[in-house]
């Protein structure tokens, strides 16, 4: 078996497998790299030591059994005995689910989640979201603090558990997307600086140091978590990928090193023979993240779409304060031209950010299913002072006003576990940090950012606390009825698969607010979602000319009149397919 690290700083470097040391060679044909071959069998432990210093695990290992600062354990990552062949699942028409392994289920583990999937393909997703499984130290936490981008945590089940996952979601049908982190790695675990300039000074992030993208010895930082990410597609046959943050990931070269990785990935997708995407989280509302690279762009193939968010939620709680302030003016008005243009911001003034931004996206030749459209994810509940779900803020009635626009809308949709019944678990922010010190920092931090807005000490759950993870597992609902908002999102998205075309170009799209008397409506191709937002008046919605026919709503409503009029009760929404489009 050949061991190889990328060490440039060393002057000898030695394997330690099985607690025997090897001294490495270094490659004629590689700069700064090291080569040893050694018989190992699978299970074996190693890691490397630089200079004589202590031994530290392999970069690229793909088991760490005891934690990420720990020895890794060598597996062959194409020995899983895989039951279901795939062809893959692609992202025009998908509707996605996003869910946190460790508190999917309370167990908290790959196999626990395996028993659910069959509620996800009965309620019609096509993709389980994954957020990061990268190894993090301790057990429970989110997973963006991860230290170890080329394994899987143990805690959840390891590399086997997660093949495990996909299989099964093969079985029912169901694509796996993960999410992975290449912006930063956490703040306690981290080993690559001190095998080589994995990070640089020259740019910095929210989290310190920027990865080096663009400095010295920037071609091997790249292929590093380029090679993760086709490793991660190709070895656990996964259909797509989500980039956490793409904005932090500072890159000065000619080729930004997303295009870079865009094009690795169309290219494996051509070799498996299967369609394989990449959705990135983006703050820029720049086209040029999902605009192809022929046309000078990056070449992602979609990215969530926060505008939406934002804008939908200022019209269901009537909330204002931090970034929603731009958009709680005229929320119904802002989302009408979310709806039809995509970005809100798009080149108009920020007053949040004090300053133009985002640039306005070609609605002649983006396809809608490149904006992923969401009402909750984990971001925009888990940073809550305590983590509250829409149901929570708003009613389950509101909750049902935006699984129409977020199901029927033109969006790509995707839903945060839990939210087609109206999940009343909060999902809070926790850690599990081993650093007592950093443990501190995190709490304290926390409580300081909430108290500087209002909130006291005894309110702001501990991340620390097992509690706090604990009340953010899933309590699955029992009995013998179901909740009623689960069975309006499956029709929903059965009403999304039958009319609404995968590949519904942006131009199509056609939406119409009337602020004052509460109602929006919106034309996706031959879908027309009305909603009415007022709690109390019933409200006329203009629908234009051509015959509609009601295909679902959460009351009754009268057919639409020959003028074009929808008599909506208040907080209702209806779901509408066009005769003729």
């Amino acid at each position: 078996m050949l061991f190889e690290v990328w060490a440039p700083w060393a002057q000898h470097v030695s394997l330690h497998l099985s607690g025997r040391p090897v001294a490495m060679a270094r490659d004629e044909g590689r700069a700064g790299w090291w080569l040893a071959e050694e018989e190992a069998p699978p299970g074996a432990r190693y890691g490397f030591a630089l200079d004589d210093g202590p031994v530290l695990p392999d970069p690229r290992a793909r088991r760490l059994p005891e934690g990420p600062e720990r020895p890794g354990a060598v597996t062959d990552p194409g020995a899983f005995p895989w039951r279901h062949a795939w062809a893959g699942r692609g992202l025009p028409g998908a509707v996605l689910y996003e869910l946190h392994i460790g508190t999917f289920t309370g167990e908290g583990t790959f196999d626990a989640a395996v028993e659910r999937l069959g509620h996800l393909a009965a309620l019609g997703v096509t993709h389980v979201e994954l957020m990061p499984v990268c190894p993090f130290p301790g057990r429970h936490g989110w997973g963006y603090d991860g230290v170890a981008p080329w394994a899987v945590h143990e805690p959840y089940g390891g590399p086997e558990g997660l093949a495990r996952f996909v299989d099964a979601a093969h079985g029912h049908g169901l694509g796996v997307v993960l999410d992975v982190v290449h912006n930063h790695l956490g703040p306690s675990g981290n080993r690559l600086p001190e095998f080589g300039p994995y990070f640089t000074d020259g740019h910095h992030t929210p989290w310190g140091s920027a990865v080096n993208l663009d400095a010295e010895g920037s071609d091997e930082v790249r292929a590093y978590f380029i090679g993760s990410a086709l490793a991660f597609l190709r070895d656990f046959r996964l259909d797509g990928l989500r980039l956490d943050a793409v904005h932090a990931l500072i890159d000065d070269r000619a080729e930004h090193m997303l295009a870079e990785l865009s094009a690795a990935v169309d290219a494996l997708s051509g070799e498996l023979g299967r369609p394989l995407f990449l959705i990135a989280e983006s703050d820029r509302n720049d086209p040029r993240t999902t605009a192809p690279r022929k046309a000078n762009g990056q070449g992602l193939h979609a990215q969530w779409n926060d505008d939406f968010h934002h804008a939908l939620h200022c019209a269901m709680t009537g909330e204002g304060q931090g970034y929603y302030a731009d958009f709680a003016r005229a929320p119904l008005e802002t989302l009408a031209k979310v709806l039809s243009d995509g970005f809100f911001h798009d080149g108009g003034y920020s007053a949040f950010r004090g300053r133009r931004h985002g640039r306005p996206l070609d609605r002649e030749t983006t396809p809608a299913h490149r904006l992923v459209g969401y009402a909750q994810t984990h971001d925009q509940i888990g940073n809550r002072a305590l983590g509250d779900r829409m149901t929570a803020l708003a009613g389950e009635e509101r909750a049902a006003l935006a699984a129409a626009l977020v199901l029927c809308g033109p969006f790509t949709p995707m839903l945060f576990m839990g939210e087609e019944w109206g999940a009343t678990t909060p999902w809070q922010y926790f850690t599990d940090h081993q650093d007592p010190e950093l443990a501190e920092a995190v709490r304290s931090g926390r409580r300081r950012e909430f108290g500087a807005h209002g909130w006291t000490e005894e309110e702001i759950p501990d991340p620390q606390d097992p509690a706090t993870r604990n009340r953010s597992c899933l309590a699955w609902p029992g009995g013998p009825r179901e909740p009623w908002l689960l069975g309006w999102h499956r029709r929903l998205i059965a009403i999304r698969h039958e009319h609404l075309p995968p590949d519904l170009p942006l131009a199509d799209v056609r939406a119409e607010a009337d602020e004052g008397a509460g109602w929006l409506v919106v034309h996706s191709g031959p879908l027309t979602v009305a909603v009415n937002f007022s709690r109390e008046e019933a409200a006329t919605a203009r629908l234009g000319e051509g015959g509609f026919e009601p295909l679902a709503g959460t009351h009754r409503c009268p057919p639409p009149g020959r003028s074009g009029g929808l008599e909506l009760p208040p907080q209702s929404a209806t779901v509408l397919r066009r005769a003729s489009v």
